[in-house]
């Protein structure tokens, strides 16, 4: 069995080249690949060539724009990468009779109130970033491909640049620290989305009938300012130069830290239908985030 891999080098993508290598003969491509194979979003010819030349089996797609606020200023790049060229992976897989697995976002929502959203929860994206990650959703499922889009929040790994990093950073050069406290959602490893994949696709090729949408975070909840705090204290527990103090990290409301993309102020998603459909459980996200600071806290040779 052949599978073909997008965006081989992002987050996610890092950590699919190890889930899925157990599955089959994986291809795995970036934006920058050299060679007769394209991995690049913004030619759909030559995806879709690339495509008919692998003759895959599963496609997995870990290649988006994810610059939420330059998206508000690269309109044209962001409809293309999150939402044309996947609707150019749908069409293919469903003349091969591929699998396609594509990975959205928390963005497609309009993050009013608290309640987590369920895969056919109203959506109304606030921003460009989440408008175009939605017409890639819409693409695949209009092209009749059978299909596995996960969507997920606040994904971090140890790989690349993310939350925890930088605040481990600030937290070594500043005594006081502000952060926001009104956005809530569940910090989502790669490690755990690159898992919870191949699970799903080992059931999906014996059962097509899971074909659909699903929602996939760590459990629990937090904001921002929590996720902060935790991060920091695993720190200073670790014995990292810690200079900011527990009381001197302080909640601050969106509204004091303007964004050109706005954000939505309720990430929380059900993930009930996964859990359900696919046996799983789901860890609480202070495991996947204990982990990795673990990781990255690690002394140098």
């Amino acid at each position: 069995m052949k599978i073909l891999l997008f965006g081989k080098n992002g987050q996610v993508g890092w950590e699919l080249q190890r889930s899925l290598a157990p599955l089959g003969e994986l291809v795995a491509l970036d934006f920058d690949s050299p060679g007769p194979l394209s991995g690049d979003f913004s030619n759909p010819d030559a995806l879709a060539a690339t495509m008919r030349a692998v003759q895959p089996q599963i496609v997995v797609n870990a290649a988006a724009h994810t610059g939420v606020d330059s998206c508000e200023s690269e309109l044209a790049r962001a409809h293309a990468l999150n939402a044309a060229a996947p609707a150019v992976l749908a069409h293919e897989a469903q003349t091969l009779g591929a699998w396609l697995v594509h990975y959205s976002t928390d963005y497609v929502f309009d993050g009013s109130g608290t309640t987590p959203r369920t895969e056919d929860a109203p959506t109304g994206p606030l921003s460009v970033y989440g408008r175009t990650k939605l017409d890639g959703e819409d693409a695949i499922r209009a092209s009749g491909c059978r299909h596995v889009i996960l969507r997920t929040s606040w994904v971090y790994g140890a790989r690349g640049a993310n939350f925890a990093k930088t605040m481990l950073r600030l937290a070594e050069e500043r005594e006081r620290l502000a952060v926001i406290d009104d956005q809530v959602g569940a910090p989502t490893g790669a490690e755990l989305l690159a898992d919870v994949t191949a699970h799903v696709l080992r059931a999906a090729l014996v059962r097509p009938e899971v074909s659909g949408t699903y929602h996939c975070v760590a459990a629990g909840e937090t904001s921002w300012h929590g996720y902060a705090r935790h991060v920091i204290e695993f720190a200073r527990a670790a014995g990292r130069p810690v200079k900011v103090r527990a009381d001197a990290i302080a909640p601050i409301p969106t509204s004091a830290y303007p964004t050109p993309a706005v954000r939505p102020k309720n990430s929380r998603l059900d993930t009930g239908k996964l859990r359900a459909t696919f046996g799983l459980t789901l860890p609480p996200w202070q495991q996947g985030v204990d982990r990795v600071l673990t990781e990255l806290l690690q002394p140098g040779p």
